[in-house]
């Protein structure tokens, strides 16, 4: 059994907290992996069997809109949301590859991963959100992630890895500004 440190979310102890162009905000966090994927990463994730250590980056996107509903200006708002994702995800995911370190990002509408083969169980962003963050979630036609401060008005993304949490966080922090996203100064 793998021996996993605490949770690890930035030197402070605390999120990384962003701020894009717009002026909504994003977090992001590194987490020992929930339950639900210890018990099933091989189902999640076949490519990477005998994996002993494995990080989850927790990406929370605010939202112009609370996402409860489903209307087309909100599908839209989580299409545009998901995009940003995929591509600081595969930003992130390749340059960490590149280093050696296995790594992938589950797409958040399909919940199977984009770079590796995908599984027999997908994953749920929501559900692992909820289990790391310790964040409600309301039960609707889909399940919405509550944020104390953004409400429903969140998108949750995650890319897994097996880098260091050091790594991982140098190097999101490397390119979230080529995404437009800055760190915020409290």
């Amino acid at each position: 059994m793998v021996k996993y440190s605490s949770v690890c979310i930035s030197e402070q102890g605390f999120p990384i907290n962003l701020v894009g162009k717009t002026g909504l905000a994003v977090q992001i966090s590194i987490h020992n992996p929930s339950q639900y994927i210890c018990a099933n990463s091989e189902q999640i994730l076949p490519d990477w069997k005998q994996q002993q250590l494995l990080w989850v980056v927790v990406i929370l996107q605010q939202s112009k809109f609370p996402l409860v509903e489903i209307t087309g200006e909100i599908e839209r708002e989580k299409e545009w949301l998901r995009e940003k994702f995929m591509r600081f995800g595969c930003d992130v995911a390749f340059n960490l590859l590149d280093r050696g370190y296995l790594t992938d990002l589950i797409d958040p509408r399909t919940g199977y991963p984009i770079l590796s083969h995908p599984g027999a169980v997908p994953h749920d962003d929501t559900a692992v959100a909820k289990a790391l963050l310790d964040y409600p979630v309301i039960k609707n036609e889909c399940c919405v992630l509550v944020h104390p401060q953004w409400g429903t008005a969140v998108y949750p993304s995650v890319l897994l890895s097996e880098a260091p949490p050091e790594m991982i966080e140098f190097v999101c922090k490397a390119i979230t500004p080529l995404h437009g996203w800055m760190e915020k100064l409290n």
